[in-house]
């Protein structure tokens, strides 16, 4: 009887250490402002689909999905900035601006969005708009969202990647200072 109640306690010490070890602190990126002198060397909009449900069993039942919008930054030394994050519906309808202001996504670090499972305000159609700028040349930063839903002891999961519809980049011959607005030349990706 001793050993039972022993074996108990120590499997409750290991899932209260589980437990534990599944509990990590995100640290918030960092916020920051953009003035005149900040020096625009690339950036891009991406385009990220997102689907809040999915229709099943001959659209007569609906799916809820829970989604995870999810921006990493693959450069090795150099922050990229996140200019806006903008969620929009299935009718084009802007739904929420995740952004107040600018952050800051160091190097190799990501952040990530979250619209959660009850939420059917985007629909079948909904997308997210990333909008990111940098003051080097950098490794292209991966910006995709993965939704997730479980019922009925079902589950399905997937991930949606982004696809860059804009991209602006420094002309050649503008100097490292002082670079205009006009200096910054957009170009639609084909």
């Amino acid at each position: 009887m001793g050993l039972v109640s022993l074996a108990s306690c120590k499997s409750s010490e290991i899932a209260q250490q589980s437990k534990t070890n599944t509990t990590l602190a995100i640290p918030s990126p960092k916020t920051v402002t953009l003035d005149k002198n900040f020096q625009i060397a690339t950036g891009q909009t991406t385009y990220v689909p997102v689907y809040s449900h999915i229709y099943h069993d001959n659209k007569k039942a609906i799916f809820n999905l829970a989604v995870t919008l999810s921006i990493r930054n693959t450069d090795l030394t150099n922050p990229i900035i996140i200019t806006s994050i903008r969620y929009y519906d299935s009718n084009g309808k802007l739904v929420k601006q995740y952004l107040k202001q600018p952050i800051q996504l160091d190097a190799l670090a990501s952040t990530d969005f979250f619209v959660d499972r009850d939420d059917k305000s985007g629909g079948l159609g909904a997308n997210f708009i990333v909008e990111w700028v940098a003051q080097t040349e950098i490794s292209e930063p991966i910006v995709q969202a993965v939704m997730i839903g479980t019922d009925f002891q079902q589950g399905i999961s997937w991930i949606s990647p982004g696809k860059v519809i804009k991209s602006q980049k420094r002309e050649q011959g503008a100097g490292s200072r002082g670079v205009s607005q006009p200096a910054i030349k957009s170009l639609v990706d084909s």
